[in-house]
């Protein structure tokens, strides 16, 4: 059975749909290894619980950083065909796929770790630094497949199932959700992190690493820093309680 956090009570005013459960995801960066014991855990859960809907959200940042963010695609797009997962984009995956377009992206990217998620791909820099940007683009694209791609282009924004929110980064206070800037939407921080504003949904964001799940009577975060912690949390969702798994 899922273990309850001391942030679970008392629960939130907010609910998922009738007969619904939700699982959702953090920033997983680039650790294959707590993202495949994940996607077990959840599977075994469903086979101890069944319910007639269950939805799993995966909330963005799968690349740089850890060592294994090729695997982390590869799960990730599986898990998306046969469960119907859905993956929302995170500034990290921005950065990538940029970079498919742009060799110039390279300098900021290296400095979020896209070194670990170019050696995933066997791409590495080479350490004379004769190679130029350029060069590194052409290899990395030849070495990154036409499915992960695709991939990247399923990624979603944001998405809203019953009372909840669920995006990578946060939402600007006080702006409506479809005027809301993919910027915002993929990097903001402390104007949406320190806004006790009722933002009409309950958002479950990542993005800002904390220590353990932080549950706010308007957010959750629940980017518990997995790349360097060895904790990918998952919080599930159900009619109105908060469970961690």
């Amino acid at each position: 059975m899922p273990r309850r956090s001391a942030t679970d009570s008392p629960p939130i005013a907010h609910s998922t749909p009738a007969e619904t459960r939700i699982y959702a995801v953090g920033d997983v960066h680039g650790r294959a290894d707590l993202l495949s014991e994940t996607m077990e855990r959840i599977d075994e859960d469903l086979w101890r619980r069944p319910v007639s809907y269950a939805v799993e959200i995966y909330l963005g940042d799968y690349v740089d950083r850890g060592p294994d963010s090729k695997e982390v695609i590869d799960l990730l797009a599986t898990r998306l065909v046969r469960n119907n997962a859905v993956c929302l984009r995170g500034n990290h995956e921005e950065l990538l796929e940029r970079f498919l377009y742009d060799p110039a992206i390279l300098s900021p990217w290296l400095k979020l770790g896209a070194m670990q998620t170019l050696a995933s791909y066997g791409v590495s820099l080479r350490h004379d630094g004769a190679e130029s940007h350029y060069d590194l683009h052409q290899r990395f694209c030849r070495a990154f497949p036409r499915a992960h791609a695709l991939f990247l282009k399923c990624l979603k924004p944001w998405i809203c199932c019953g009372d909840y929110l669920f995006v990578h980064a946060g939402i600007k206070p006080n702006v409506p959700l479809d005027r809301q800037t993919m910027r915002d939407l993929l990097w903001i921080r402390s104007e949406f992190l320190d806004s006790p504003r009722d933002h009409g949904k309950l958002i479950v964001h990542g993005h800002t690493p904390v220590p353990h799940p932080d549950v706010r009577s308007n957010r959750i975060n629940i980017d518990t820093g997995a790349w360097r912690s060895g904790i990918l949390t998952c919080v599930i969702l159900e009619d109105t309680s908060i469970q961690f798994l």
